[in-house]
């Protein structure tokens, strides 16, 4: 599925930046979808995003600076507020500006310490609801913000497979002498994706010994995984000693073939428990481990089981696909595949 391809993924939120990485004094790009946008905070010190190209001459309004909140173009200096209108053109000071002075604006909000952007104005499903954020029995830390050479749906499909741990982490936390992962336990649908729960048993290694406060070589993760439309899942880790070590990750598609990783994790434990900067450095290592493999897959992932072959521990990823398929008809949609695309201009 070639996902700038297809129009409704745009109805949906995703994370595209750290809110501290923008200001009130220099716009920053980002692609999302295919879509260049620019954004900043404005005056009233809430992000704001709108089409990174001015209206008059096509430059890069990422380039220019914010003044008084609001984005101005550094080829002529016209200026536009967060709602995407030209306020200010230095050239026509004492005339009315047309309401045609303008560029496209989208929805754009802070959460969880990132900006948040939806490319259409009716999305289809809220931001995720993490109640643990909230929870003042837990604590947050930012992990990994960072671009991956990979489509989404296949990064989301390995967030749900039970059965690469073993091979994929061998390094980390994978038993290769028991490749065989236990059954799912569960998996219901919901409105907004599905929510999975199975266990696995793993290696235990020094540095976790220490973050898990469990000296077993060993141990237990009971495991809940809720998927969230299109590309975004919580992974909740209960381990035997109570300890609960949940990962937000969203694979935000900033093209076909190109994702940005946006994680954090929430613990219910404290920097005297386990140093933040050792959590890190663990999830750091598995992290890599899946995009080393991961980068060296087809980035253009059927949702069609026809193309690919299957076994048990797939079934996550098989309803993915089927979701998302059901989502394309539902809006009169076909998939739009790189094959396709080159037998469209092959009969050109």
């Amino acid at each position: 599925m070639l996902v700038t391809k297809q129009p409704v993924l745009k109805r949906f939120w995703y994370p595209v930046m750290p809110i501290a990485q923008l200001s009130a004094d220099k716009p920053q790009p980002f692609q999302l979808l295919g879509q260049k946008i620019a954004l900043w905070i404005d005056k009233a010190g809430k992000p704001a995003a709108v089409a990174d190209q001015c209206c008059h001459r096509s430059a890069q309004l990422s380039k220019g600076v914010v003044i008084d909140g609001c984005i101005r173009c550094p080829y002529h200096g016209w200026s536009y507020n967060a709602e995407g209108a030209c306020v200010k053109v230095p050239q026509l000071e004492s005339e009315k500006l047309p309401k045609t002075y303008k560029v496209n604006s989208y929805l754009c909000v802070e959460r969880y310490g990132y900006a948040w952007v939806c490319l259409d104005r009716q999305p289809l499903q809220p931001i995720p609801e993490i109640d643990a954020v909230t929870d003042p029995n837990f604590r947050m830390i930012h992990e990994f913000y960072e671009t991956w050479k990979v489509g989404s749906l296949r990064t989301i499909e390995n967030s749900f497979d039970s059965a690469h741990g073993h091979f994929v982490h061998a390094s980390s936390w994978g038993d290769q002498s028991n490749p065989v992962p236990p059954p799912i336990d569960e998996t219901v649908e919901t409105d907004t994706g599905f929510v999975m729960k199975h266990w696995v048993e793993v290696l235990n290694p020094d540095l976790q010994k220490k973050n898990l406060g469990i000296a077993s070589e060993k141990t237990i993760r009971t495991n809940e995984r809720t998927w969230y439309m299109p590309f975004a899942r919580t992974l909740k880790i209960q381990y035997p000693n109570g300890l609960i070590h949940l990962i937000f990750t969203a694979y935000t598609p900033i093209d076909d073939q190109t994702t940005q990783l946006v994680q954090f994790c929430l613990r219910n434990d404290t920097e005297d428990d386990a140093k933040a900067a050792d959590i890190i450095a663990f999830d750091r290592q598995v992290t890599q481990e899946d995009r080393d493999v991961l980068e060296t897959t087809e980035f253009d992932a059927p949702l069609s089981l026809a193309e690919e072959q299957h076994m048990p521990s797939d079934k996550p990823g098989i309803i993915m696909r089927h979701r998302l398929a059901a989502l394309l008809k539902e809006h009169g949609e076909a998939e739009q595949r790189l094959s396709k695309q080159h037998e469209e201009l092959s009969q050109c």
